[in-house]
């Protein structure tokens, strides 16, 4: 029985990126940790990663030096690895001797020249040409190819053609496409930054025809947009809209005819995600609420008025709230402008409304006092000018 070549496809580890000022370095060396384990259990040939390896263009040092770690424990388990730069990550500084690291087995694309020429890695039944896109800033791409169009289609449709083009030259060869952008029918999330600026963000997924199998990145979740077109997903959750989202990488068998499967292998939850909502005293006693005292949580309140210290309240039970939202229950929120809604109010009686928002209970008489000294001292500094 003949084997078949196996990839691991994963992408957008950020590494470096903080989940609302709580530092995911330890997190992101677990899950590491995980994919190196995972590619030696199941005899991972190739570690494809689409894109997004830091989660900014200047990354810091101990992202660096994770990211340092990573490639060579993944060429200690004799896997090659093929990466290219996503839309956080700077794409001449990835370029960056990677024409020296290549020897080693880890090759990294980040440059328009290289679209088009692929990674050559052979097996039994012979030759996998590996075609790394990074991330394409379409204005970018436009002046450096000279093309007519503008937009995030007409740049990938270029380099799509250039692929296609050079696997013309290349009968018989298997080849796979890592790509960082977003497919029509991916389902996005909120901790993806906007790549609309410089056309519609959208790239049609026939834009991919012609190929085995299709390595992207960009998305958050796992998605399966065609069965040769998938999101692996980022191995960490980076926004509480990924609260419900299965973390990890596809691992994608290529037989002596293309794509044979692909599974998915689950990555460890550092800690998981929840968003829930109620009045504050029911979060605080009712025994449901205990099996999320271990999340990240988002909380909104939606008691009637603003309780007070909530967040101090709050921690007591839940020691890792992250975020604190208020939605009164039956609030309906002042649509009309700011001018019109205090056109009848005193000065002090602005004050004292937005001191009984922000708190829930009116100024107290002390208070007000300060406020009405604070009006009049106002008044006289204008009179004198």
């Amino acid at each position: 029985m003949s084997s078949a070549m196996r990839l691991l496809h994963t992408s957008d580890w950020h590494l470096g990126r903080s989940f609302h000022r709580e530092n995911l370095i330890d997190a992101q060396a677990a899950f590491l940790d995980h994919l190196v384990d995972t590619i030696r259990e199941h005899r991972v040939d190739v570690v494809v990663v689409a894109g997004d390896l830091y989660d900014r263009a200047l990354p810091s040092v101990d992202a660096v030096r994770l990211f340092d770690r990573a490639l060579g424990r993944i060429r200690e388990t004799g896997a090659r690895a093929v990466l290219i730069s996503g839309n956080h990550d700077s794409m001449a500084r990835m370029s960056f001797a990677t024409g020296l690291i290549d020897a080693s087995g880890v090759h990294l694309r980040s440059s328009l020249d290289g679209v088009g020429t692929p990674v050559v890695i052979e097996d039994e039944h012979g030759p996998v040409a590996f075609y790394g896109i990074p991330y394409l800033e379409p204005e970018i791409a436009r002046h450096h190819w000279d093309l007519p169009e503008r937009g995030h289609a007409a740049a990938l449709g270029h380099a799509m053609d250039l692929v296609r083009a050079d696997l013309a030259e290349r009968p018989g060869t298997r080849s796979v496409v890592l790509s960082h952008a977003f497919v029509t029918g991916g389902e996005p999330s909120d901790s993806e930054r906007d790549i609309s600026v410089g056309g519609a963000s959208h790239v049609p997924v026939p834009v991919y025809d012609g190929v085995d199998y299709v390595a992207l990145g960009h998305l958050h979740g796992r998605q399966t947009i065609t069965p040769s077109v998938r999101y692996s997903g980022s191995p960490l959750a980076y926004s509480f809209s990924e609260e419900h989202h299965v973390k990890g990488y596809w691992l994608v068998d290529l037989d002596a005819d293309g794509l044979a499967g692909a599974e998915f292998a689950a990555a460890p939850v550092p800690r998981p995600l929840a968003r829930i909502r109620g009045r504050i005293e029911d979060l605080l006693t009712r025994p449901e609420w205990e099996s999320r005292t271990g999340h990240w949580l988002q909380i909104t309140l939606t008691d009637p008025r603003r309780p007070a210290h909530p967040m101090d309240r709050l921690r007591e039970r839940f020691p890792h709230v992250l975020v604190l939202d208020f939605a009164p229950e039956g609030g309906a929120p002042d649509t009309r402008p700011i001018a019109a809604s205090v056109a009848d109010r005193s000065e002090r009686q602005v004050v004292g409304d937005f001191v009984e928002w922000a708190r829930g209970t009116p100024a107290t008489p002390e208070e007000e006092a300060l406020v009405n000294t604070a009006v009049e001292q106002v008044r006289l500094q204008e009179g004198t000018r």
